[in-house]
């Protein structure tokens, strides 16, 4: 069985991070199931501080890109959390993207084989003490696969809705399936009654992420060839404002919620109903 809430997605910026806590405790004590940190700001020391603030609440990063700290860093800081909160802990990770990276200075590589590496590496540290369930970004079928041989689950981030069953193909009926590997889709999303409001934010969100060759590269795959033919013209002429304007609605309703609260309430039953995955929104 699916939640019965989406797990909403936390980030703690400075000046806020008391109260970032403050709202952890506050979602958790409303019953939602989990929470996840996104890579803005530092969600694994979010993560720590929120082993001591809550108590019953899953939650985990979602994700922390693997290039930005050494590998026994990474390790020492998860199985400390992973303990201290009681095995609540999901270590989400991913490559990220390579602009992101590079204005950090760093040399991304080839992202099957820097995430098969990583995870080798991160389970060989010694006296790091158990380590949590890790759990892959992921969008296409080699990621996919590849979560379900080494890792505990996978989450998406703005996947299409419509595609999700093509997704789900891809992995074998006990993790399809059962309950024991996770499987997540981050949704942008936006409650307001100003519809058009609502959705001029969901685009200036994803506008970005239409900006990356990997995006792009799955939303094709996903049924928007002329969508991202239209954003990859755009972005020749350096465009940026074309680049919202290809972002079609229908487009925008298959990867994100936006509208009344009754409205995106229905979207995330509709896709727990079908999906019987958790949501992370």
């Amino acid at each position: 069985m699916s939640d019965p809430f989406p797990a909403p997605s936390l980030a703690a910026v400075p000046g806020r991070r008391r109260a970032t806590l403050d709202l952890a405790r506050e979602i958790e004590n409303r019953g939602f199931p989990r929470i996840y940190c996104p890579s803005l700001a530092d969600g694994v020391s979010l993560c720590g501080a929120l082993a001591q603030a809550t108590r019953r609440i899953r939650f985990g990063t979602n994700i922390q890109p693997i290039y930005t700290r050494h590998v026994q860093d990474f390790a020492q800081a998860a199985s400390f959390i992973h303990e201290t909160s009681g095995g609540r802990f999901d270590f989400g990770i991913g490559v990220s993207h390579a602009p992101a990276m590079e204005r950090l200075g760093i040399a991304a590589g080839k992202p099957l084989a820097d995430i098969r590496r990583f995870v080798a590496d991160l389970k060989a540290v010694p006296r790091a003490g158990e380590l949590p369930r890790i759990v892959l970004a992921a969008l296409r079928r080699r990621m996919i696969r590849l979560a379900e041989e080494v890792a505990g689950g996978l989450v998406f981030a703005n996947g299409a809705r419509s595609h999700m069953a093509t997704s789900r193909g891809v992995l074998g009926s006990a993790s399809r399936d059962g309950d024991g590997f996770f499987i997540g889709n981050m949704i942008p999303t936006v409650v307001s009654d100003d519809v058009a409001a609502a959705k001029a934010r969901n685009r200036r969100t994803l506008a970005s992420y239409a900006a990356l060759p990997n995006y792009r590269a799955y939303w094709k795959e996903a049924g928007y060839g002329e969508e991202m033919a239209g954003v990859e013209a755009a972005l020749a002429i350096r465009d940026f404002e074309g680049v919202s304007r290809c972002l079609r609605d229908r487009w925008l309703a298959d990867t994100t919620l936006f509208g009344s609260a009754a409205k995106v309430r229905e979207g995330i039953e509709a896709w727990c109903t079908f999906s019987r995955w958790t949501n992370c929104v």
